[in-house]
């Protein structure tokens, strides 16, 4: 079989079914009665020559084949909606940023290195999405993506032709509630022993740093609770559950947005903040604005 023998308005119907995890919803979405979608899935079906959904009980599961299929079908819809906005943005004269935020990133950090793109003379629309870092730069490889803004840089040898720009290298702070940091800022660290803590899980780039340093201020922390995501974590740390580690670049913020005061800062523990592309020159304004900024303020924090 051809590609050109591939009926696209099929494959479509093929995508919102797949999507919607049923061929009933996929025809409510579609507007369209159920014999409608399941007649021209079915056609589908005998154009590729293999069955893309096997039926489980009363729901239907993608098949090997389906599950390849819709691998394809999600790059060529969603860079058909992305030129639609695309050809939308033109006529707005508005510039598309499509920006990757890695979980472990801190929101006020993600929100810095995004504010010079608000600054920019042309007009800048943001599509930020959140994901972990391998899936992002997976998504970053198949220009889903213009940037991913994260807190590691890519690792040496990977296959993937992507690049790591430094924006930020910054000292952290032990910070918590008023009451929680006037409870233990007496003899910085040794006051921390026994101290009632948030931390990031050992998967963050930021948590084997931290438990050297206890390590080397023979600190023995409270871990009250470990967190893959940053903003649940100084949601906690709002309510006074625990002291957690915090960027120094950010110590107005964190005490403007969440009322968290510095204990002490700690120069050992150092936060990076990368943003990877998919050229080594940027072009992108937005990216360029991002990389500039963060150029002519320094790297270094603390």
């Amino acid at each position: 079989m051809k590609q050109s023998d591939i009926n696209f308005r099929h494959l479509y119907y093929f995508w919102v079914v797949a999507k919607e995890g049923g061929v009933t919803r996929a025809a409510e979405r579609l507007g369209l009665a159920v014999q409608t979608v399941s007649t021209q899935l079915s056609q589908l079906e005998q154009q590729v020559g293999t069955a893309l959904f096997s039926q489980q009980g009363r729901r239907l599961v993608l098949t090997e084949s389906g599950r390849t299929a819709l691998r394809y079908a999600d790059q060529i819809f969603l860079l058909g909606e992305q030129m639609q906005d695309a050809l939308t943005e033109v006529d707005t004269k508005k510039i598309r940023l499509t920006v990757g935020i890695s979980d472990s990133l801190p929101k006020l950090a993600a929100y810095r290195m995004l504010e010079p793109t608000m600054q920019l003379e042309r007009k800048v629309r943001l599509a930020c999405y959140e994901d972990q870092f391998d899936a992002l730069l997976a998504d970053l490889a198949l220009h889903k993506l213009d940037v991913v803004l994260t807190d590691r840089p890519v690792r040496g040898g990977s296959t993937l032709k992507v690049f790591s720009h430094l924006l930020f290298d910054s000292a952290t702070m032990v910070v918590g509630t008023p009451a929680l940091a006037a409870a233990h800022s007496g003899d910085f660290p040794r006051s921390l022993n026994g101290a009632p803590f948030l931390l990031p899980t050992r998967n963050n780039a930021l948590r084997a740093k931290i438990d050297d340093w206890f390590g080397l201020h023979a600190v023995r922390p409270d871990i009250v609770g470990e967190f893959e995501d940053n903003a649940l974590l100084n949601t906690f740390g709002r309510r006074g559950l625990g002291l957690f580690f915090a960027t120094s670049l950010l110590a107005g913020d964190m005490e403007a947005q969440f009322g968290a005061v510095t204990v002490g800062q700690v120069d050992a523990v150092r936060e990076q903040f990368f943003a990877i592309s998919n050229e080594r020159k940027i072009q992108h304004p937005g990216v360029e604005a991002i990389i500039g900024a963060a150029q002519t303020s320094g790297l270094d924090a603390g």
